[in-house]
């Protein structure tokens, strides 16, 4: 296969995983089945754990987070974990507890703002639902489910109100985020008065919940509660008169799961004979509202997991820290042709110019003169080429998860991304090099990492 071609694959194998993966739930549903697919081992946090060298495992917490590890076979105690972190959610509208909205006809949702998102960008677009629904077993042996959803047809719009009563649009579009993001779901008079809503239902439009129920093939008693959130209905795509660009929802941060679980599957085709480290990725919910929940990169997680692994190699916690290496991976800003002022002069990221790496001396990322030495190493060997970011003094940065783990954990941390531009908006876009860049450079970093390491006498 000629280098392009596998460019295009490795980017037409990410669209995949971004169109079936309209919610966090559906992103950990599609790791399951990949990861056993492959020959991972599902287990759970409330059993007993039998973790032996040379087997793959994975568990979730909250359906919406995953972590998965490979044991290599020569793993001896106090040695470490080569892991790879991620996100699962992206900035988006969640459906309200209570949504019914009406007003001058129109049936409308009520739905909070999740994260940060550029919510202009949501005006005028095909909208639909998706995420998990509670749903009762209506037999005899009492049990609750939890099922996915995604409405796969336009069933909600944010209209914007025409120019000609809004004539400033142009020079000052601003919103209310309570009163004019109201997504339409539909019209008093086609509405279906005669269904008498129960249970959760009466919190909502009935036609709402009859969507839902006709998705799931349920009756709308045994409805519990749902997390849902709002998504567009445009599928991702290869773009660019060259095939170079990649167009697609939640690149932010999708583009860092697949490319980590594909790394990840695509380092143990061979065999983990002669791997000494636990080979590992963590793809955590709720990024992108500060990481402070019982599934999100602040939570006890990765410690409660990797304390278990380790006491069941009769391995030393501390010692198999000391010895980890966490790479967090999250889209970086590339230079912006419209707007190249906002980069400083010297850090402006480009397409095809390889993965990103961040720096900020005010621990926004943990990145550091040694983990990124480290890095290049490995990047080296692999021929991938990397890139520097720093923000200007006169702007401010964002975060990921990196400095939380490597706080909280004290593991050795380095911060890097694909580049991409219109980052929280509901179409990013990046170029399609960096997806095969990344696979390559993970997949290195999980086979070379422990050797390479033994080289920095730090």
């Amino acid at each position: 296969m000629q280098k392009q071609d596998k460019v295009l694959a490795s980017a037409k194998a990410l669209i995949d995983f971004i169109n079936a993966s309209p919610s966090p739930y559906h992103v950990i549903q599609n790791c399951r089945e990949k990861l056993l697919s492959v020959g991972f081992s599902e287990i759970f946090e409330k059993d007993k754990w039998k973790i032996n060298k040379g087997g793959k495992y994975f568990v979730t917490r909250n359906q919406s987070s995953v972590i998965a590890f490979a044991v290599g076979k020569q793993f001896n105690g106090g040695n470490g974990f080569s892991i790879i972190g991620a996100h699962t959610d992206s900035p988006c509208f969640v459906v309200k507890p209570n949504s019914k909205k009406e007003e001058s006809g129109y049936l409308s949702v009520g739905v909070q703002c999740y994260g940060g998102g550029i919510w202009s960008t949501w005006f005028d677009r095909d909208l639909t639902l998706a995420g998990r629904v509670l749903v009762k077993d209506s037999g005899k042996a009492a049990s609750i489910n939890h099922q996915l959803v995604h409405i796969k047809k336009p069933i909600l719009r944010i209209p914007h109100l025409c120019i000609h009563l809004q004539r400033e649009m142009n020079e000052n579009f601003s919103i209310n985020k309570e009163v004019h993001l109201l997504p339409i779901i539909a019209t008093k008079a086609f509405d279906d008065q005669l269904n008498k809503s129960v249970g959760v239902g009466v919190k909502h439009h009935s036609v709402l919940v009859n969507l839902l129920c006709n998705e799931l093939q349920c009756q709308q008693e045994n409805l519990l509660d749902f997390d849902l959130c709002l998504t567009d209905t445009q599928p991702a795509t290869v773009g660019g008169a060259y095939d170079e660009f990649i167009f697609a929802p939640r690149l932010d941060n999708l583009f860092n799961c697949y490319s980590s679980l594909q790394a990840l599957i695509d380092s143990i085709e061979d065999d983990l004979q002669e791997e000494t480290n636990i080979r590992m990725i963590a793809l955590y919910d709720n990024e992108e509202v500060g990481s402070e929940s019982a599934q999100g990169a602040c939570s006890m997680l990765t410690e409660n997991i990797m304390r278990r692994v380790c006491i069941d190699l009769n391995s030393s916690f501390e010692q198999s820290v000391a010895n980890s290496f966490l790479i967090s991976a999250d889209q970086a800003h590339a230079v912006h042709p419209n707007y190249a002022d906002k980069h400083e002069k010297n850090h402006r990221p480009a397409f095809h110019g390889g993965p990103v790496v961040k720096f900020n001396a005010n621990q926004r990322y943990a990145t550091t003169a040694v983990t990124a030495s480290l890095l290049r190493v490995i990047a080296n060997s692999c021929n991938v080429p990397l890139q520097d970011v720093v923000v200007r003094n006169d702007s401010t940065c964002g975060t990921t998860i990196g400095p939380i783990i490597s706080a909280r954990i004290g593991i050795r941390t380095i911060d890097i991304g694909g580049p991409q531009l219109a980052m929280h908006s509901i179409r990013e876009t990046c170029c399609t090099s960096s997806v095969d860049q990344c696979l390559v450079l993970f997949k290195e970093f999980f086979q070379k990492f422990p050797i390479i390491d033994k080289s920095f006498n730090i």
